[in-house]
């Protein structure tokens, strides 16, 4: 239980780190901005033309007699868009940090660099273009297993009772340990640390994952949540990973340092 109070300590740490640095919350933002905006577009597009999608999607079906052809795409189509909608939500964050890789990685390296014992941050020798593409290899092979959840639990919500209760909490957890795998990686991956590595590692502090992870992926249910709190979350995360690594950490820098040209 030590553990799971850690790990929300964390998160709160994080946001109270970005908040006395304003330079780097700012930039922090700009990317989940950007996501926000190309995932709101493509639902308006979806929720505009799926209709019509769907109609060129089924010609099968143009013979059919009233009400059934009608009835039929419209199900379809209110299914593409819940689909899109739970896709929207599954790789909102790996979507955000692969578009603000540079700013999410020097924010994190800040954040170690201020609350390091000797002032010293872990430094990637890898260019940009390489870190790049293993950010979205890995995001890809993390939301390939959070999809296999989803889906699992999905069926499983349809369990009587078990469904409505149990079902809805296990994926609040499981979400939450995906979502904290997506934003520690930005600093174990600077640290050489690969993927099956940060999920074993991962594993191996369940509740301190939990801790972190879970109350965030319950604030971000809530529309637009998830832009403001991702500098904060990517602060966190580090602080979280400095702990994984067994990494010293100097507590008064995330309180007292601020930010060199800005007020707190």
């Amino acid at each position: 239980m030590r553990d799971l109070g850690a790990g929300f300590r964390y998160l709160l740490k994080g946001q109270k780190w970005v908040g006395r640095h304003g330079r780097q919350y700012g930039f922090g933002l700009l990317p989940g901005l950007i996501t926000l905006v190309l995932y709101a577009a493509t639902l308006v597009a979806l929720a505009l033309w799926g209709a019509d999608l769907v109609g060129w999607a089924t010609p099968f079906a143009d013979d059919w007699a009233d009400p059934w052809a009608g009835l039929f795409r419209g199900f379809l189509t209110a299914v593409l868009f819940a689909l899109a909608l739970l896709l929207s939500v599954l790789t909102f964050t790996a979507m955000t940090l692969l578009i603000g890789q540079p700013f999410y990685e020097s924010l994190s390296e800040r954040v170690d660099r201020d609350v390091s014992p000797d002032g010293t941050a872990p430094e990637s020798d890898l260019p940009l273009w390489r870190e790049l593409w293993i950010s979205a290899r890995d995001s890809l092979r993390i939301v390939a297993r959070a999809a296999v959840w989803a889906m699992l639990l999905f069926a499983l919500g349809f369990v009587p009772v078990a469904g409505q209760t149990v079902v809805p909490v296990i994926g609040f957890f499981v979400t939450g340990f995906f979502l904290t795998e997506e934003l520690t990686a930005v600093a174990l991956q600077r640290r050489g640390v690969e993927v099956r590595e940060r999920l074993a590692l991962l594993r191996s502090r369940k509740t301190l994952v939990w801790g972190f992870g879970t109350p965030l992926a319950l604030a971000f249910l809530v529309p637009f949540v998830a832009v403001f709190l991702m500098p904060g979350a990517v602060a966190g995360a580090t602080l979280m990973a400095r702990d994984l690594m067994g990494e010293g950490t100097e507590e008064d820098g995330v309180a007292d340092k601020p930010e060199e040209g800005v007020g707190a």
